[in-house]
């Protein structure tokens, strides 16, 4: 069963650790990203991260079983590297009805849509495909934060430009 799907730049950190994980009482947290599932220092810290009561499971994009995931009754936390990750999970069996931006990174062609969260024109498009299939899209770094959702990012986008 998933919980939350997160897009995180920095993927296990400590408002994951500290506010999300506690807020959403999980008993699993799968990282599907390929970078951190290449390194053994990466995947080592970021379970040592995580109390032992938690599941982390680290793996490639590709190796994730995301129908399985969703069906399988485990509250579970999916953390994902990069908007592009999204629809591949989507596509791939990812049963979701919220996605959170938590920090996606400024970079080339990206535009500000909140504090922690930038967007290049086709990931917008991504997410807006995503919202058409019933997934609620927002940005927040922290539970507590107050949610930015889609329509008001897409405002944000337009006259950031």
């Amino acid at each position: 069963m998933i919980t939350l799907v997160r897009v995180d730049n920095r993927l296990i950190h400590g408002q994951v650790v500290e506010a999300w994980l506690p807020h959403l009482k999980v008993s699993r947290v799968v990282v599907a990203d390929d970078e951190a599932a290449s390194s053994p220092l990466i995947r080592a810290a970021m379970a040592l991260a995580v109390q032992s009561a938690i599941e982390v499971l680290i793996l490639p994009l590709a190796q994730v079983d995301f129908a399985a995931l969703s069906k399988d009754g485990v509250r579970t936390l999916v953390l994902l590297r990069d908007v592009a990750s999204v629809p591949f999970a989507f596509q791939h069996g990812l049963v979701m009805e919220q996605l959170n931006l938590g920090n996606v990174h400024f970079g080339t062609g990206r535009r500000q849509v909140s504090p922690s969260v930038f967007l290049a024109e086709g990931e917008l498009q991504a997410l807006q495909q995503l919202s058409e299939q019933g997934v609620r899209v927002e940005a927040r770094a922290v539970p507590a934060e107050k949610a930015v959702d889609l329509p008001d990012l897409t405002e944000r986008w337009s006259k950031a430009g």
